[in-house]
């Protein structure tokens, strides 16, 4: 009895696709969820990426934040003056409305890869995974809608964004 309960468990548990379950029946893990997310904001995010240029225009307005999501040691080393830093690692509901309380507010997202620098030891990380990506997907997921992403490199030394280095602390 007890293995045709498991064998009727694994069945359901195939069923229903890349889902995880905690021990209460609530979904906790839900990867189709994410890829259809996903697919859902590609021309979504292609029409939010901005150049240097726009990106320091809106950095300036107000109702605008820019938000930093890599590793505490990626933003203390160089980051966009003004950005608000939050680990994506770090990202509920509960901590994004503390930080961002208006969902409405203008969203500005950069990564590692949008940095060109020779002073720091940032490590580009694949196209394919940069955290403009996911930050860019999870803001969405918690409906955030007013985001933006910079498009291109900045270079430190001839950026038009001010940047924060740990050499100019």
């Amino acid at each position: 009895m007890k293995t045709i309960k498991i064998i009727t468990s694994l069945i359901i548990l195939s069923m229903l696709g890349n889902t995880a379950f905690a021990q209460n029946g609530v979904e906790k893990i839900n990867y189709n969820g994410f890829v259809e997310l996903s697919d859902s904001l590609k021309s979504y995010r292609k029409k939010r990426l901005i150049n240097e240029a726009t990106f320091n225009i809106y950095r300036q307005e107000p109702k605008t934040i820019i938000l930093d999501t890599r590793s505490k040691s990626a933003f203390d080393e160089i980051h966009i003056q003004g950005a608000i830093h939050i680990n994506f690692s770090d990202f509920t509901k509960d901590k994004l409305e503390a930080i961002i309380p208006d969902k409405t507010i203008r969203i500005l997202i950069y990564c590692n890869n949008n940095f060109e620098s020779k002073k720091t030891s940032l490590l580009d990380k694949n196209v394919r995974l940069a955290l403009n990506i996911p930050t860019f997907i999870n803001l969405y997921g918690y409906e955030y809608k007013n985001i933006f992403e910079l498009k291109g490199y900045l270079k430190e030394d001839e950026t038009i964004i001010p940047l924060i280095t740990n050499e100019k602390k």
